[in-house]
């Protein structure tokens, strides 16, 4: 009897570890509902300064949902938060986030995924 319950044990332990990770890896291979267009952005020479502890730049990000990986996002804060780095400097970033567009224009703040499809030429999915 004891032998059958460790068993039992062993394989629901198993299946609590190997499903949810079958989940994710077959999420993880599913493009994102906005990855043409956060690919779009990134190819119109858009963009997008931010900092790891700023939340307008996470709420920015989550408007793309898993299509944020596509994004043209560069990382302005030093690994401490406290500093900046020489990236951002240069470019007079001063806040976040940051949207640079390929005219020179730039919007800080989040920013909308309609403004963004105006600034950038590319099309929002309906």
């Amino acid at each position: 009897m004891k032998r059958n319950t460790i068993i039992t044990a062993s394989l629901v332990a198993a299946a609590v570890i190997i499903i949810p990770m079958g989940i994710w890896w077959q999420d993880r291979k599913t493009p994102g509902k906005l990855d043409t267009f956060a690919q779009c952005v990134t190819d119109s020479s858009a963009k997008f300064y931010g900092a790891f502890w700023c939340p307008h730049c996470q709420a920015q990000k989550k408007m793309f949902g898993k299509s944020a990986k596509l994004l043209p996002y560069i990382e302005c804060s030093t690994p401490d938060s406290k500093g900046q780095l020489a990236v951002c400097k240069e470019n007079n970033v001063t806040g976040y986030p940051t949207w640079e567009f390929a005219d020179g224009s730039r919007l800080s703040g989040e920013v909308s995924l309609e403004t963004l499809a105006e600034k950038t030429s590319c099309t929002l999915p309906k």
